[in-house]
C-alpha cells in the first residue's frame, strides 16, 4: 500500500476510525508529521486537536538506533537490553536534554494554548507510520496519564511486530497497512516530505 502524502493516508485513517464519530474524543498528533494526518482525522471526527511529544534517545555510538524516548513530563519508556550497555549518567542527561526539547516544542507549537482535556474520553493518538514504535510507546504512557477512557493508537503503516507489541499497551490499535518486512517510513509514500514547525503551527491554529 502506497499512500499519495501524509493527508491522503489521514483521509484513509479517518474513514477506519469513523466508529469514533458518535463519541467523546480527543485527538493527539505527534509531531512533525503525525500532526498532519492527525489533522484530518480530528476534522472528520468533530474532535479536538492536540499533540502528545515524545522524544527518541538514540544509541551513544549509532544516535539514529533508539533505545528509549521520553514524554514532556521526563517519564522515558527504554529498552532494557540496550539500556544495559548505556552510561546511566549520560543516558540521565540526554533524557533531561530531550525533555526540555519536547517542552520547548510544546510553547512552540501551542502558544500557551491550554491542552485539551482527555479524561474520560477516547484519546486517539496518531503518527505517519512507525518503525520501532518508541516513541509511541512513551505517547501511550503519557497520554494515558491523563485519564482516558480508552487509548487508541492509529497509524496508516507500522511493521506487524511493532503493531503486536502496541496491542499489549494500548486499548486498540488502527492500522491501515503492517508488513512483516518493513523498509522506511517514506517508502510507503509518494511524497514524504519534512514537516516544518510553521506547518504544525498551522495545522493547530485552523484546528481552533
Amino acid at each position: 500500500m502506497i499512500f499519495l502524502d501524509r493527508s491522503d493516508a489521514g483521509r484513509k485513517l479517518a474513514e477506519a476510525l469513523a466508529p469514533y464519530q458518535e463519541q467523546d474524543v480527543v485527538v493527539y498528533g505527534v509531531p512533525r508529521g503525525g500532526v498532519i494526518v492527525a489533522a484530518g482525522i480530528a476534522r472528520f471526527l468533530g474532535a479536538p486537536l492536540d499533540l502528545v511529544i515524545t522524544r527518541k534517545i538514540g544509541h551513544p555510538i549509532s544516535p539514529e538506533y533508539a533505545i528509549a524516548a521520553v514524554g514532556e513530563d521526563g517519564n522515558a519508556f527504554t529498552n532494557p537490553v540496550e539500556l544495559e550497555a548505556v552510561d546511566k549518567q549520560l543516558f540521565e542527561q540526554q533524557v533531561l536534554t530531550e525533555q526540555r526539547e519536547a517542552c520547548r516544542r510544546r510553547e512552540l507549537y501551542t502558544r500557551g494554548r491550554s491542552p485539551a482535556n482527555a479524561a474520560g474520553k477516547a484519546a486517539i493518538i496518531v503518527d505517519d507510520g512507525l518503525a520501532t514504535g518508541l516513541t509511541m510507546f512513551a505517547a501511550v504512557e503519557d497520554v494515558r496519564r491523563k485519564g482516558p477512557r480508552r487509548v487508541v493508537v492509529a497509524v496508516p503503516v507500522a511493521p506487524s511486530e511493532t503493531i503486536r507489541r502496541l496491542r499489549l499497551v494500548a486499548d486498540e490499535v488502527v492500522v491501515l497497512y503492517a508488513p512483516q518486512y518493513f523498509g522506511s517510513i517514506g517508502s510507503f509514500y509518494s511524497h514524504f516530505d519534512q514537516v516544518t514547525d510553521t506547518e504544525v503551527m498551522k495545522e493547530l491554529r485552523e484546528s481552533g
